[in-house]
């Protein structure tokens, strides 16, 4: 059988059989609520996509390398593996630079390094003149120093800087007329948006709203609008939703083509330069390691993106200096990516896949709204009060989707291990440095760490099962992963009976049974605890209709899926002593 023929035995099924079907199989129960997501964003996503959803999006039949780079910038697959060093010394960081070029980096990017003058860039950039190097802190006397050093003196790869492409017009229209090739001396910090809790869409409007008014004042002080679209790299981080953060570079690349066109820059400087780097707010101190899984899958989606350098960041850096095998760890998840899994080998491999295609297009149109939204306030520069009030809202939103545990942290307020500690390797400063999704959890966890500290003891859960079975192992399970986010040392048994629960020793009992048992079990116990003359909080685990007749006979709380974790667990450790 011919190739072509392959699927010929296989009938076409039209969208009205698969709804057809899914009907049949839900049964009655809501389509909309059952497999319909809506996204943090206000996106609602299918369950599935068919060739038909891509009939009328812009550009999906291009290629990549081909204007408006929705498939990518570049006609083949490939990336630049960048390393961050921070060293503030320069001797210091070029010899961490060097060692890291060796051992499989591509590019550096000095974080935290000052240069002061021009001996201190002539030692950064030693042995680096076929390697890409960003300078992230950067002030107008380091953009003069390099334009001096192009001049006399050629680099084999491009230089660039952190420098805010907003902070001076006068400036940067002065730089674009004399910038020589290979520099990009500005940048278009997106990543700070993401890091202030921005939504995939909030990220590529805003980012998009700023890159046009870089062109916009440049143009209107006489600069070249090739030269300016040429001088600007677009800094990007990548969050923990795979497919949307794809999505979101093949978005922002199209969306910044097209701007840019109506600017009056040509389609061949018109491709966006993107930066990506895994992010900082997703990151834990518990269960540290897990880290390294979610910087994997970013560094993919930046891969998958079309990114043109991705920094991936070493999994201890939220609590820790990373050391070298922390790095080494970090650098080999890129170099395994690009030489063991191929990702290297094929450009925009997602291309004509229905749901990211899809996927792209709704992100493209909703971040052009958002930038037009910016727009009518008179640009990004004059519409920072819109942009802060919606980064606290989207921040608020994710931060208690994080609290009620709505938005997943492994090992930190799901499946966490009670028996970890992390105070004798946390450095507070670091761990405070910026504002990450974990750290309500981090410090309730820690809490609990420094009063075991100072006191030499820790209050002890048991988690009581009795009466039905499937019951009070669902709702042991349940209280289990709930007490172990506050890293209290937890007990689980099964009882026959309230008495035997109220000889245990505990310092608080969560009851785990069912709704229907709960009144006759809790009192028995209560009254049972009160004859051997003690006062230990009893919880139930379960939110059962008769909750106020429970809380009548003795009954201190209720843990349930509807309860916030976060509150819930600091107020028990406030009454079992455990305060700041």
């Amino acid at each position: 059988m011919a190739p072509e023929h392959l699927l010929d035995e296989f009938p076409p099924v039209s969208t009205a059989d698969w709804e057809a079907a899914i009907a049949r199989d839900l049964k009655g129960a809501d389509y909309q609520k059952r497999l319909i997501w809506r996204a943090e964003e206000g996106l609602r996503v299918k369950p599935y996509y068919r060739a038909g959803d891509l009939k009328n999006l812009a550009a999906v039949n291009s290629a990549p390398g081909q204007f408006p780079f929705r498939r990518g910038a570049r006609t083949k697959g490939g990336w630049t593996i960048r390393e961050e060093i921070d060293a503030v010394d320069a001797e210091e960081a070029n010899h961490a630079a060097c060692e890291a070029i060796v051992a499989g980096a591509e590019g550096i990017a000095f974080t935290p390094l000052f240069v002061k003058d021009g001996a201190d860039l002539e030692m950064a950039l030693g042995h680096l003149d076929n390697i890409p190097v960003h300078f992230r802190r950067a002030d107008e006397a380091l953009i003069r120093l390099l334009i001096e050093r192009l001049k006399s003196r050629p680099h084999g790869a491009e230089l660039s800087t952190g420098f805010d492409a907003l902070a001076n017009a006068e400036f940067a229209a002065e730089i674009v007329r004399a910038v020589p090739e290979g520099l990009v001396p500005f940048s278009i910090d997106a990543a700070a948006f993401e890091e202030a809790g921005a939504t995939t869409i909030e990220e590529i409007g805003f980012a998009l709203a700023a890159g046009i008014d870089f062109l916009s004042a440049l143009a209107e002080r006489g600069a070249e609008v090739n030269r300016a679209a040429g001088a600007i790299v677009f800094n990007f981080t990548i969050g923990d939703n795979y497919f949307f953060q794809i999505a979101k570079l093949r978005a922002i690349r199209m969306l910044w083509a097209r701007a840019a066109q109506c600017l009056g820059v040509s389609p061949e400087h018109s491709r966006a330069r993107i930066a990506a780097r895994t992010s900082r707010w997703n990151k834990t101190v518990y269960d540290p390691h897990s880290n390294i899984l979610r910087a994997t899958t970013e560094a993919m989606a930046a891969v998958l993106g079309g990114a043109d350098s991705i920094s991936v960041a070493p999994y201890d850096e939220c609590f820790a200096e990373p050391g070298a095998p922390s790095r080494r760890l970090a650098r080999n998840t890129q170099l395994l990516l690009k030489h063991e899994a191929s990702l290297e080998q094929v450009a925009d491999p997602g291309g004509g896949a229905y749901y990211l295609e899809a996927l792209t297009d709704d992100l493209a149109r909703e971040g052009w709204r958002e930038m037009r939204e910016i727009e009518a306030q008179g640009g990004y520069r004059e519409a920072h009060a819109l942009i802060a009030q919606a980064l606290e809202r989207s921040l608020a939103a994710r931060e208690i989707a994080v609290e009620k545990r709505r938005r997943v942290f492994v090992g930190t307020n799901q499946q966490a291990n009670p028996a970890e500690h992390a105070l004798d390797r946390v450095d507070l400063n670091r761990m405070n440095r910026i504002r990450r999704g974990s750290r309500a959890y981090e410090e309730l966890r820690l809490r609990t760490e420094w009063f075991t500290a100072e006191t030499g003891k820790t209050p002890r859960v048991l988690l009581a099962e009795i009466g039905d079975a499937r019951m009070r192992a669902l709702r042991s399970n349940f209280a289990l992963n709930f007490f172990a986010c506050a890293g209290f040392p937890i007990a689980t048994k099964r009882f026959k009976n309230a008495a035997a629960i109220a000889a245990a020793e505990a310092d608080l009992i969560v009851l785990c049974s069912s709704d229907g048992e709960y009144a006759r079990i809790a009192a028995k116990l209560m009254a049972k605890l009160k004859a051997l003359g003690r006062s230990t909080p009893v919880i139930v685990a379960g939110n059962p209709e008769d909750a106020e007749e429970l809380q009548a006979v003795g009954i201190a709380d209720f843990v349930h899926v509807r309860s916030n974790p976060v509150e819930v667990l600091k107020k028990w450790q406030e009454r079992l002593g455990i305060k700041d």
